[in-house]
């Protein structure tokens, strides 16, 4: 009798412990997105001053690329994102670089990099932004991948390999 009861006091526990994790879990989703959408409002100019926003780019998959032109593995990754931009941007894929860096070093590193997607100037408390999203360290760089519909798909702090972001992308464009 004795182990009868513990063996369904052990289940009642496991099940109880699963539903409050799955609640957390739903509960960082939800916070999660809030912290897209805010992101998504945003109006952050680009390095000629020009206010701009995520939502002009609403029905594609967007890779946001958090960096800085100081950031050497940044630096690295900028020829793959051209290189997939130039790829990929017919499928409907917008990669969109926001610098946490001034405009004047983030036009010149454009023209030196030839990047051919938009790039953005944000603050430094941009990256507080992207804690919740998995960005417990505040690095850079930092990726969020976005759905068609806006969803967060992936996140990744640090360099994307190229095989990897395009695995990735090739999951939400077919």
């Amino acid at each position: 009798m004795l182990k009868a009861a513990l063996i369904v006091a052990v289940a009642l526990a496991a099940a109880a412990g699963g539903f409050l994790a799955y609640r957390h879990a739903s509960l960082d989703s939800t916070a999660q997105q809030a912290v897209v959408d805010r992101l998504a409002s945003l109006s952050l100019p680009d390095p000629l001053g020009k206010p701009q926003t995520l939502s002009q780019w609403k029905g594609k998959v967007i890779v946001l690329n958090f960096w800085a032109t100081w950031c050497a593995p940044c630096r690295d990754e900028v020829p793959s994102l051209v290189r997939i931009q130039h790829k990929y941007a017919s499928n409907g894929v917008q990669i969109v670089g926001i610098a946490l860096d001034s405009a004047a070093k983030v036009s010149q590193f454009s023209k030196e990099y030839s990047v051919n997607y938009p790039l953005l100037i944000g603050g430094i408390e941009l990256i507080a932004l992207t804690q919740p999203l998995g960005n417990r360290a505040s690095g850079l760089p930092f990726t969020i991948i976005l759905d068609r519909s806006g969803k967060i798909a992936k996140t990744h702090l640090g360099v994307v390999p190229e095989d990897k972001l395009i695995e990735w992308l090739h999951q939400l464009v077919t």
